[in-house]
């Protein structure tokens, strides 16, 4: 009979896993890869998750090393992969943008502007277009009124929390 590693999250095997995922470069050893984390481990609700990253960062960096002659990505084209990612594993049904905070640009003031309570004009567009969406055509008889009045507000014209709409 054959036996899993048990896996909790405090062994922190994903470091390791993510390192291994780096190195992938055949779709052979990709299979292989996604085999011994998948199934060599009895997961529990965290460490699944850890080996899911790790099989898809395992699947990107195979792809791009199989790019050989093309010389990989480059690194806008990796966020434009993790972009891609993103919004269609955890928000393909977001309308009206997404964005990612790196904090660690705190430490450079040259990065403040990142920091500015800013919404892009298409942005706040698009959330007074949904806001105005949800107040036709949801039936907010189960809609805390708090939302409905914030939609409401929003479709009127008033930029929420504090922010202010730029160019």
């Amino acid at each position: 009979m054959e036996t899993k590693q048990k896996v909790t999250e405090d062994m922190h095997l994903e470091k390791e896993w993510f390192e291994k995922a780096k190195h992938v470069e055949t779709p052979e050893e990709l299979i292989n890869f996604i085999n011994h984390v998948m199934n060599d481990y009895d997961h529990d609700y965290g460490t699944l998750v850890h080996a899911i990253s790790a099989c898809s960062i395992a699947a990107a960096w195979t792809a791009n090393k199989m790019l050989g002659s093309y010389g990989g990505i480059t690194a806008f084209q990796a966020g434009c992969v993790m972009w891609d990612f993103i919004r269609q594993w955890e928000f393909p049904y977001n309308k009206t943008g997404l964005k990612i905070v790196d904090y660690d640009n705190m430490l450079y003031p040259q990065y403040e502007h990142e920091f500015e309570k800013t919404i892009r004009k298409e942005v706040w567009y698009e959330l007074q277009k949904e806001a105005l969406e949800n107040l036709t055509t949801k039936d907010c008889e189960f809609c805390s009124p708090r939302v409905v009045e914030h939609w409401k507000s929003i479709a009127d014209g008033k930029v929420p929390f504090g922010y202010v709409v730029s160019d």
